[in-house]
């Protein structure tokens, strides 16, 4: 529900997105997941991940969204910074309105966050954070990038337009199908059956479970930041291990096919986020998060069904 207190802290969250950039604040996100989770298990209040990790203090639709919008903001300021670098924190440039747009962004995000979770029978099947995110980079392409949501495609027709190039690429080391495809399977199937595991032996972390291995490929692109190649595979594991819990009681508790649903779940999530980065970040002139694009319909289809076939077994 909508919260005044809130609604201030979400204008901070996303100013501070901006100050650091938006990729630093996601890492920060992933720290505070790992927090919040630790708390959890060890028999605490779920309130530090839900208002601190996902909330106005470092959700991803406040504080990176935040940097995101700053970002492309920057790019229209100055020669010395592109829409897409969300990893360069925007303080140094010394110019205020560039934080104040961050700050904006996290007000819009907390407020579309919690217009869509409200929104019956569609809100709490699908992750409003992350849609929030895609929604909010939209906002950012057509109003300060001002350019169509595929960018700049290079002339031609069919699904080659959008085939990566030198420069115009998301993460050129895994962007070929059989080599994500190979990533997606193990980094989904780890987190499925951490997920499956620990929903068992902690049931008030059960709720949770799927999102301890988003938090640590999430503290991982610290990595990236550093300039050291690494995968992004947070929208793989958050949802193999929504994948995972999610069926384990349709599946009769059977941990072993449970764990395979979320590795194939997991899977589809990473095809579909570089597909998402082929039609919507490469040739775009701001940064348009593939992640976020793949984890939102990717959660309403595996709540989706989830949900549907659960009803049809009588589990409930």
């Amino acid at each position: 529900m909508f919260d005044l207190l809130t609604l201030l802290i979400a204008a901070g969250g996303g100013f501070f997105g901006a100050a650091i950039g938006g990729l630093h604040a996601f890492i920060f996100t992933g720290f505070m997941v790992l927090v919040g989770s630790a708390i959890i298990m060890a028999g605490g209040s779920p309130e530090f991940l839900n208002y601190v990790a996902f909330g106005p203090a470092f959700g991803p639709h406040i504080a990176f969204a935040g940097g995101v919008a700053a970002a492309a903001y920057a790019a229209r300021q100055s020669k010395d910074v592109g829409g897409k670098d969300i990893g360069i924190a925007l303080v140094s440039m010394d110019r205020a309105a560039v934080l104040l747009v961050g700050a904006v962004f996290g007000v819009f995000g907390y407020i579309v966050q919690v217009g869509v979770a409200l929104i019956p029978g569609f809100g709490s099947l699908t992750d409003s954070v992350a849609l929030t995110v895609f929604i909010s980079a939209i906002v950012v392409r057509l109003a300060i990038g001002r350019s169509s949501l595929t960018g700049d495609l290079p002339e031609g027709s069919g699904w080659g337009r959008f085939a990566p190039r030198d420069g115009v690429a998301w993460i050129r080391y895994h962007e070929r199908f059989g080599q994500l495809s190979v990533l997606s399977v193990f980094s989904g199937l780890l987190a499925a059956g951490v997920a499956v595991r620990l929903a068992g032996y902690y049931p008030d972390f059960a709720g949770s479970a799927h999102v301890l291995m988003f938090g640590v490929s999430a503290v991982s692109l610290l990595f990236l930041s550093l300039g050291i190649s690494f995968p992004v595979t947070h929208h793989i594991t958050i949802i193999a291990g929504l994948g995972a819990v999610s069926f384990l009681p349709v599946v009769g508790g059977n941990a072993v096919l449970a764990v395979l649903i979320g590795t194939i779940c997991g899977l589809l999530s990473g095809l579909l986020g570089e597909v998402c980065a082929r039609v919507f970040h490469n040739s775009g002139n701001t940064h348009f998060d593939p992640p976020a694009a793949a984890i939102w319909p990717m959660t309403l289809v595996v709540k989706g069904l989830a949900v549907l076939l659960g009803a049809g077994a009588g589990v409930g």
